[in-house]
């Protein structure tokens, strides 16, 4: 699953066109500085669909194009669409109006991006990832891991949610139960930095183990829904996965599940009937390119 942005000169005015983004509207094209509304659609719906690439623009000042937005990446579903959708615009930008800019400032940029959109509140995890691409080690800088692909199970609850109100979730928890909220934290990155050689390894049952821990702290940070737990307990039984557990910033949105190499189907299935929409994907895929035209 991939984001797209395409630029194009258009004299005399500025617009981008989302309805690529595959979302539940007519279709519209937008001018995002005046907010005019140049197609079918709301402003309303059409300002939030486009305020990371509205941000984008406002950021590089830029004037006389137009921006086609296409993305096959379930949005408000903690996927990082929103990075996605923001590395992708910085991306071709950069290459329509010869800026130069390196991935190292495309990653950092897009993470100021979005963080600002997000009031404060997004990580550059999501970020690094759509630029460089494949594994990402992320603590105070992203750094490149040479790990193996693997092969997931994305199931898709259908529950949009906001990443910032999830963030600021977990920040009020943080501020009543600092000492218990801060050892979670310690815990999911000693969980983190042990899944590394179980991939490297080969070690899938391990790292299952580490998944369902890592879901377990999660779901201690209240970012876990009814919806998203029967999507992880069917694939890990019905499923045979070796682990499941919430991406995202949770409330909503999807799970992933690490099957056997034989049973990815049965996973599948398991979180189809659960409700869900299941998605097989591969990680350590590319990140940003420049596609012909």
């Amino acid at each position: 699953m991939r984001a797209w942005v395409e630029v194009e000169d258009l004299p005399g005015r500025l617009e981008i066109d989302a309805s690529g983004l595959g979302l539940h509207l007519l279709g519209f094209s937008m001018d995002p500085l005046s907010g005019e509304v140049i197609s079918l659609g709301s402003s309303r719906d059409a300002f939030l669909a486009n305020r990371y690439v509205t941000a984008v623009v406002k950021d590089l000042d830029c004037m006389d194009l137009r921006l086609r937005v296409k993305s096959n990446i379930p949005i408000a579903a903690g996927l990082g669409s929103s990075a996605a959708i923001v590395v992708a615009t910085l991306g071709a930008l950069n290459e329509h109006m010869q800026l130069g800019l390196s991935y190292g400032d495309i990653a950092k940029r897009a993470h100021g991006i979005e963080r600002a959109v997000q009031r404060g509140l997004g990580s550059p995890m999501d970020t690094a990832l759509a630029t460089f691409g494949g594994y990402q080690l992320v603590g105070e800088r992203a750094e490149a891991v040479d790990l193996p692909p693997l092969d997931l199970v994305v199931g898709c609850t259908g529950q949009p949610h906001e990443t910032g109100a999830e963030v600021a979730k977990v920040q009020q928890l943080h501020l009543e139960y600092r000492d218990i909220v801060e050892r979670i934290f310690q815990a999911i990155g000693c969980v983190t930095v042990q899944a590394v050689p179980c991939i490297k390894d080969g070690r899938l049952a391990d790292l299952g183990r580490l998944m369902n821990i890592n879901h377990g702290l999660l779901e201690a940070l209240g970012v876990g829904t009814r919806e998203l737990a029967e999507l992880v307990y069917a694939a890990r039984g019905a499923g045979r996965s070796f682990g499941a557990k919430l991406t995202g910033a949770g409330g909503g949105g999807c799970m992933i599940a690490l099957p056997s190499p034989e049973c990815s189907e049965a996973a599948c299935i398991a979180i189809g009937q659960a409700g869900g929409r299941a998605i097989p994907v591969a990680t350590g895929c590319q990140g940003l390119r420049l596609e012909p035209e």
